[in-house]
């Protein structure tokens, strides 16, 4: 338990430093002690962790889910941040989902050729490759959310 403890405490830093700590305060109505408890690894506030209330609200200023991102890694559930387009309708169809999806499977294995030309996948061609392959799997999503509307 203590080291899941100290992985929140951790993303619980990071979140409040993402958001800067002054407007941490003033959007969560705590003080900079009471923050600094939320994420200190002293024994004496080895307890104490941030509100559920006050993570939603800081995760909404914050430039990514840091608390959320932890919780989910600590159950094994991957997320999928999506950033293109917060909250917004999705624009098109099932026709326009499967010409984009067409399109970015290219890409992937554009970048799969490219990166396998020598054999060896650095770093850098993971990132790539990853990053291509979460955009095949928005486009699936969206995908997914248009059948089930035409189905419903």
């Amino acid at each position: 338990m203590a080291e899941i403890g100290t992985y929140l405490k951790k993303h619980t830093e990071a979140l409040v430093k993402d958001v800067g700590i002054e407007a941490a305060c003033q959007i969560t109505g705590k003080s900079k002690a009471t923050l600094g408890r939320y994420y200190s690894d002293n024994a004496e506030h080895a307890d104490r962790f941030m509100p559920v209330d006050a993570v939603a609200k800081l995760e909404q200023e914050s430039s990514f889910p840091h608390v959320t991102s932890a919780l989910a890694d600590l159950k094994k559930i991957s997320l999928s941040y999506d950033d293109r387009r917060p909250n917004a309708p999705s624009s098109g169809g099932v026709n326009s989902d499967v010409i984009a999806l067409s399109q970015r499977f290219a890409m992937l294995m554009g970048e799969y050729q490219s990166a396998m030309e020598d054999g060896i996948i650095t770093v850098n061609e993971a990132k790539r490759l990853l990053r291509e392959t979460v955009n095949l799997q928005h486009v699936l999503i969206d995908m997914k959310l248009h059948l089930e509307e035409e189905s419903a």
